[in-house]
């Protein structure tokens, strides 16, 4: 795997990273130190995490992902130096009253302050890539489809972040700052204000993107492209939607996998997953894969590997086997055939987990 820059930033990257939230929740931290350490034998020396996770979000789970990352990094000396390492602070709480009481805004304050209790609970000096987890505006994200004017209220100002994230670049505590869950407008924002005010200019966006879920592709990655900021595809397989596993019976049929996510935990299938227009999409790209001899979740993931708009596609695991059967899909190439396959259910479905 050649390695990718992210955005404008001196960030080298594989092209697939471990993303952890299952960490603390489905993951206890023995298999998580299994999997980290698998995943650097792999070449995967990319991690995503959080301030927010484990997910689905519990005030028992907050922050435990990043503390058994920095148990695993401080049994490990020599670890951190091959690593690239992003976390994210968490946006307005809605509905998460553990996070910073609840109150419906990011300050500059905030921004500092979750990077300082990241760095502690990661045991790192420097985080690589600090990213912004959602925005402070009143934008549809994780499933919304519609942005609503009436819904705008005051919130600290994306200059007013940019200048936290600048002062913790100035301070040695990050190297290079991106975003999560953003719109073309936010991109757009982000970089215009760092060029007038010479702050940091932002270097990735993570937005979910997978064969049930392309709205990426409806402006933002133009947007993207232009502007030199690089894509982190988050969801891949569509919280397993996309792996073939739930097709026989539903998320909730009697043979439903009881430990996966989707199917365990309802706050999850209230979200775009749990659509019956995302599970009846799915089921029609795991019947194209399987048709054309690969698993869903090979297809699936190639289509991430091998699309210009992805610099890293994140994966999520709760086994060294699926890390490796995730890892193992790369160098899969899709043929124009089976590419124009996926466009066709495309065009007929578009996208129903956006």
């Amino acid at each position: 795997m050649k390695p990718v820059q992210l955005g404008q930033s001196d960030l080298h990257v594989p092209p697939i990273c471990l993303g952890t939230m299952t960490f603390g929740e489905q993951v206890d931290e023995p298999t998580a130190f299994a999997i980290m350490d698998r995943a650097v034998e792999r070449g995967v020396t990319f991690f995503d995490t959080a301030e927010m996770y484990a997910v689905p979000p519990r005030a028992e789970t907050f922050n435990a992902t990043e503390k058994i990352m920095g148990h695993w990094l401080a049994q490990r000396p020599g670890m951190r130096e091959k690593l690239v390492i992003a976390t994210k602070v968490a946006g307005p709480s809605r509905g998460m009253p553990w996070i910073r009481g609840g109150k419906a805004d990011l300050t500059a304050r905030d921004i500092v302050e979750a990077c300082d209790g990241s760095l502690q609970r990661l045991g790192t000096d420097v985080i690589d890539l600090y990213q912004i987890h959602w925005p402070t505006r009143a934008v549809p994200m994780f499933g919304a489809l519609y942005y609503n004017p009436a819904h705008d209220r005051p919130v600290t100002s994306i200059h007013e972040q940019l200048e936290a994230l600048g002062q913790l670049v100035k301070a040695g505590k990050v190297r290079a700052v991106g975003l999560s869950n953003e719109t073309p407008y936010g991109v757009h924002e982000f970089v215009r204000l760092a060029e007038q005010h010479n702050l940091p200019r932002v270097a990735t966006v993570q937005n979910v993107y997978s064969l049930i879920s392309r709205g990426l592709e409806n402006a933002l990655d133009e947007t993207m492209h232009r502007l030199g900021v690089s894509l982190l595809a988050y969801s891949p397989l569509a919280f397993g939607l996309l792996t073939g596993k739930y097709d026989a019976s539903g998320i909730d049929g009697p043979t439903a996998p009881k430990e996966a996510r989707i199917a365990k935990f309802e706050s999850v299938r209230k979200q775009r997953w749990g659509r019956k227009e995302s599970f009846a999409a799915a089921v029609r790209y795991n019947a194209l894969a399987r048709d054309h001899g690969m698993t869903p979740a090979q297809m699936a993931l190639a289509f991430c590997y091998t699309k210009w708009q992805v610099a890293s596609t994140i994966i999520g695991v709760t086994s060294v086997a699926q890390l490796d059967e995730d890892i193992n899909a790369w160098g899969t190439q899709l043929s124009p055939e089976v590419l124009a396959a996926i466009d066709a259910i495309r065009w007929e479905i578009r996208d129903p987990a956006i």
